[in-house]
């Protein structure tokens, strides 16, 4: 059940896992590059959230390669691609860090796009969700793969009233690209 996060304006909250990574021998994990099938899902992510009008006004990225990468790919699908903020703390981060990056969002800011990694990712939308539609909270609790959104939404005049239990899961889509 859904708890009341109070009045407010309609916020959207659009989680996005990096696409899929590679693996190459002697790179730390921070500087691990897209996979070929990474950067195929990358530009499919970007196309799908701008088909469901789920373009963000800001973005909120991790500073590892593969999400960085993932960012650059997915919002050169859109005509004018919000600001991006590249934040080291979403690299590897918990639920809870990743909320309180969240939290510091400015007021004006309507629909948030957070891209970021597993497990923590995964975690935010199932600890965020006090209910989803159809079976949105099965599909991520079964699975949140690479390339996977998240459409949480809520309603609030603040970020930092976001909390555990008070959004709504939307929806749960997985693009991919085509090969070529």
């Amino acid at each position: 059940m859904i708890e009341r996060a109070g009045a407010g304006p309609l916020r959207r909250l659009i989680v996005l896992r990096h696409a899929k990574s590679a693996w190459p021998l002697d790179v730390a994990d921070h500087e691990r590059p897209l996979a070929p099938r990474g950067r195929r899902d990358a530009p499919a992510a970007g196309r799908a959230l701008a088909d469901a009008d789920l373009l963000p006004d800001l973005a909120l990225c991790s500073t590892a390669v593969r999400a960085r990468r993932t960012w650059d790919l997915a919002a050169a699908e859109w005509g004018t691609p919000p600001p991006v903020r590249h934040d080291r703390r979403l690299y590897a981060a918990g639920p809870s860090g990743l909320l309180a990056v969240v939290h510091e969002v400015p007021a004006e800011v309507e629909t948030l796009l957070l891209i970021g990694h597993n497990p923590g990712l995964e975690e935010l939308v199932l600890a965020l969700a006090g209910d989803g539609l159809d079976d949105t909270l099965e599909q991520v609790r079964t699975k949140f793969p690479t390339s996977a959104i998240a459409v949480l939404s809520w309603r609030g005049t603040a970020w930092r009233a976001l909390a555990p239990g008070t959004a709504l899961l939307t929806s749960v889509t997985v693009p991919r690209g085509a090969k070529k």
